[in-house]
């Protein structure tokens, strides 16, 4: 199945059901009044989260739904039935945002969480509900109102606790694949991975962690170079970010520059993002000699002035990745704690979490914006002077 986490749908709720004007006319019974029924409402839609879902591809080939209209009222005070409510399912994790006044209407996190997205209009009532003691044959009846209609954007972004970033190729697969029953494609080339991957990293009975595996990132991934940023959004709710780095790459290159290079991309993204909680977690460290493992890590992390926790790891032979593990558990654990105990924690976490998808959304935005202008830029033609015959001399005008 086709991973798609953007979406954007257009939205109808039901119109309600007009009201009617009739009169009882019956043989035998005198004085018949008013017995116009009211009109049925239209009906709402309502987007739910479910567990069994992981992408928004639905959504790309059926773009539009509109919820059913009320029907409208009858004589003997026979009311219109309401128009039936449509629910759209979505994975768990998507955001739900008004594409025109850019408003975040909902962001659904938890299995069965519903938010209503468009009311259905309000029915018409009969010409019953006009009568009284000085008005006993009323005329009157309004009309239902119109559902509300809305342009959505819908954004999936993964829920996972702990994220991983790194060039491609830095052994972020074989990682999930070594501490988890996640099995994401291994290979020898680059790009091998072109959608997140979720693991499950299981301590022990009833202590676990979610860990995500983004596509990699090379330099000038924030102007739109392999597959650009589009991804990193669904790190926005990791807690924790794991800086895979591997010490021997292929190609002969320094990694110490190749973890520079994914810092300058990440701080290029979203400041805020670059702030949170990062380890760095030296990757391959069995094929360095164990003589020269010590310096190599100085190195780097001299190199790049890193405050935060250090790891040598080898996910291939599961070289110190229990201990990680097991520190990003109780880090984990610790947080979750301090939150509960503190309420104004839990609200500077909301707060991050927001002012991040704003960055992230934004800095999207504007990526596709500039790729939008270069493609519909006019070619540059050239001018040859008509004076000179000489073809060598050509001028550009853009």
């Amino acid at each position: 199945m086709k991973f798609v986490d953007e979406a954007l749908i257009f939205v109808e709720a039901g119109k309600g059901g007009n009201g009617c004007v009739s009169f009882r006319r019956e043989k035998y019974i005198p004085r018949g009044g008013p017995d116009g029924g009211n009109g049925g409402r239209g009906g709402s839609i309502h987007i739910t989260a479910a567990a069994d879902l992981n992408t928004l591809v639905d959504y790309r080939y059926k773009r539009r739904y509109k919820a059913a209209n009320g029907e409208q009222g009858r004589g003997r005070e026979c009311n219109g039935r309401k128009g039936e409510d449509l629910t759209l399912t979505v994975p768990v994790g998507t955001t739900i945002i008004d594409e025109q006044t850019r408003e975040v209407i909902a962001d659904l996190t938890k299995t069965g969480q519903t938010t209503r997205v468009a009311q259905g209009g309000h029915n018409g009532i009969g010409n019953t509900c006009f009568k009284s003691s000085t008005n006993r044959a009323p005329r009157t009846a309004t009309t239902g109102q119109p559902g509300e209609i809305r342009q959505l954007k819908l954004e999936l972004k993964v829920i996972a606790d702990v994220g991983l970033l790194g060039l491609p190729n830095a052994g972020k697969s074989t990682f999930i694949r070594s501490v988890s029953h996640a099995r994401p494609k291994v290979a020898d080339y680059p790009f091998t991975t072109l959608i997140p991957n979720l693991g499950v990293v299981s301590i022990e009975p009833h202590r676990s962690f979610v860990v995500a595996d983004i596509p990699g990132l090379i330099a000038g991934a924030s102007e739109g170079a392999g597959l650009g940023i589009r991804f990193l959004k669904h790190l926005t709710r990791c807690r924790i970010l794991l800086h895979l780095v591997d010490v021997c790459p292929p190609d002969g290159s320094d990694p110490l520059a190749a973890a520079q290079a994914i810092i300058d991309e990440i701080t290029a993204f979203s400041p805020v993002l670059a702030s949170r909680d990062r380890w760095l977690v030296l990757n391959k460290m069995d094929m360095i000699p164990q003589a020269e493992r010590e310096a190599l890590c100085q190195r780097i992390t001299q190199g790049l002035h890193w405050q935060g926790p250090v790891h040598c790891i080898s996910s291939l032979n599961h070289m110190g990745t229990r201990r990680l593990c097991q520190q990003v558990m109780q880090a984990i654990e610790e947080r979750n704690r301090l939150e509960s105990e503190n309420e104004a924690l839990q609200q500077d976490e909301m707060r991050v979490r927001q002012q991040l998808e704003s960055e992230a959304r934004n800095r999207i935005a504007e990526l596709k914006e500039k790729q939008r202008a270069q493609r519909c830029a006019p070619a540059k033609q050239p001018l040859l002077d008509s004076d000179s015959h000489d073809d060598t001399e050509v001028f550009y005008a853009s």
